[in-house]
Order: C-alpha cells, then sequence, then structure tokens
C-alpha cells in the first residue's frame, strides 16, 4: 500500500511545524521547502487551500492514508457529538499511535511497523493491523519474546511523555488504554474544524 516514506523534514517545514516530533534540521530550516522558499513571498492563501492543508497535516502526523482518512472521517459523523473532535480521538485510538504514546517507539511510522511485525500484543493476544481500535480498559503491551529488543528497550528508556488517558506498567510493559482523550488533552496542533468544513464541501 502507498504511504509516504520520503524526507520528514521536508513535510514538516511545508506546514511549518515539526510534525514528526523533534527535528534538529528542522529547527535549522524553519522557511518552507524549495529553491526560493526563504524568500518567497506568500500570498493570502484561499479557504480551500488552509482547509486542505489542515487536513494533509493531519494526515501526515497521523500516517494515514486518504481513504483510511476519509472512511474514519465519515464513522466520526455517525457518531453524536463534535464530528472533529471525534475523529482526533479516532485517531488517537488506533493501535500504532497507542504504542507511540506509550513511549514503546520513538515515532508512528516505528510503531507501524512493530505492530506489523507482530512485537505489540492487546489483552494478551497479538494483534499485527496498526489501524487496530483501541478501547477504553484495553491493555497494549510487547509481546513476551519481543521485550528484548534493542530498540523497544531504548526507545522505553527514552519515555518522557505521561499522558493522562493512560497508565504504564514499567515492570511488565504493558500499558492500559484508561479512556478516550478529551480534545483539549490531545497535544497535536490540528484544527480539526477545517477539516470538517473540507469534507462537508
Amino acid at each position: 500500500m502507498a504511504r509516504y516514506t520520503g524526507p520528514k523534514t521536508k513535510i514538516a517545514r511545508k506546514f511549518g511545524e515539526p510534525i514528526f516530533g523533534p527535528d534538529k534540521s528542522f529547527e535549522k530550516k524553519k522557511y518552507p521547502p524549495g529553491q526560493h522558499g526563504v524568500n518567497k513571498r506568500h500570498g493570502k492563501k484561499s479557504e480551500y487551500a488552509i482547509q486542505l492543508q489542515e487536513k494533509q497535516k493531519a494526515k501526515y502526523t497521523y500516517g494515514i492514508l486518504e481513504r483510511q482518512f476519509r472512511n474514519l472521517f465519515k464513522k466520526a459523523q455517525r457518531k453524536s457529538g463534535v464530528t472533529g473532535e471525534i475523529l482526533l480521538q479516532l485517531c488517537e485510538s488506533r493501535l500504532d499511535n497507542v504504542v507511540y504514546r506509550f513511549g514503546i517507539a520513538p515515532s508512528r511510522r516505528a510503531a507501524r511497523q512493530l505492530v506489523s511485525h507482530r512485537h505489540i500484543t492487546v489483552n494478551g493476544d497479538i494483534v499485527n493491523i496498526p489501524s487496530y481500535n483501541v478501547k477504553p480498559g484495553d491493555v497494549v503491551g510487547v509481546r513476551e519474546k519481543s521485550k528484548s529488543l534493542e530498540a523497544i528497550e531504548r526507545s522505553l528508556a527514552n519515555r518522557n511523555e505521561v499522558y493522562e488517558w493512560m497508565s504504564w506498567n514499567a515492570d511488565t510493559k504493558q500499558g492500559t488504554f484508561v479512556s478516550v482523550p478529551e480534545r483539549i488533552q490531545i497535544p497535536e496542533n490540528i484544527n480539526e474544524q477545517y477539516i470538517v468544513e473540507l469534507y462537508s464541501k
């Protein structure tokens, strides 16, 4: 399946923020990519361009393809509540994102790989689908045979983020997805209302 595997810094510069996490290259070049990036005069963006950029930012941030993202939006629309907020909650509930939030992997891309390679369990069973929807109360952990993997140990050693909607047990390398996060708890800088407006046209 087609997935972006190109330079991450280039995409981060396009949106003007390090959407893939800390990036030394981005800090050096905070202007847009391209031959005239630093001097380019940007005219006023149209409403559509702003909405489209916000959708692209969300897709790149969570590593989701267009069809998957549109399906998540339709799912969010069917639920009662604020569609944009529910959309981000569905993104946060994906297994690859949960693995990343627990600190088992240093990035969502790495988390997706761990899931695909059968290193991750949900409630004791191996799950190798990155888009798997984690529900409140589910226990996500590292498979017994994979607990000594250097990449996982290194990532967990550098783990410094603590999220209110999750609890982590360092001894068992397992964490509980306690609840779906409220919008105010989700740290991503995404204006979900623009995405709703774009898809609602």
